[in-house]
């Protein structure tokens, strides 16, 4: 859950700053007034500061509500244990387990000793 909200929280961040580059600044109307070809606009000789405008203050909400999501979920998760981390029954029981390294007294690990010739 944590994950998918994250990478949504990236893409958000990364429209914004796209959508922001975007925008014309307040000084650039008055260029527009004398003729700079503002009926050429794609939407329309008002331009698009309204539409930018209102895709930007959208995108700013998701873009806060998905930092105030991931700030919950990180308070949460000191709470809970780690998913990665066994129990410590499961290493109590792992820890009895006989092993390669234990030695026992009724196994005879020594190398055979070599007879010697008599040549």
């Amino acid at each position: 859950m944590q994950a998918v909200i994250l990478m949504i929280h990236v893409a958000i961040a990364i429209a914004l700053v796209a959508l922001i580059l975007v925008q014309q600044g307040k000084g650039a109307d008055a260029g527009a007034s004398f003729g700079g070809g503002a009926s050429q606009t794609v939407f329309g000789s008002r331009g698009s500061g309204s539409f930018l405008a209102k895709l930007t203050g959208m995108l700013t909400v998701l873009f806060f509500v998905t930092s105030l999501g991931l700030a919950y979920l990180a308070s949460q998760a000191n709470e809970q244990p780690e998913l990665g981390i066994p129990a410590a029954e499961l290493i109590e029981q792992q820890n009895q387990l006989p092993t390669l390294d234990d030695r026992s007294s009724s196994v005879d690990n020594a190398a055979p000793e070599l007879e010697e010739s008599g040549n």
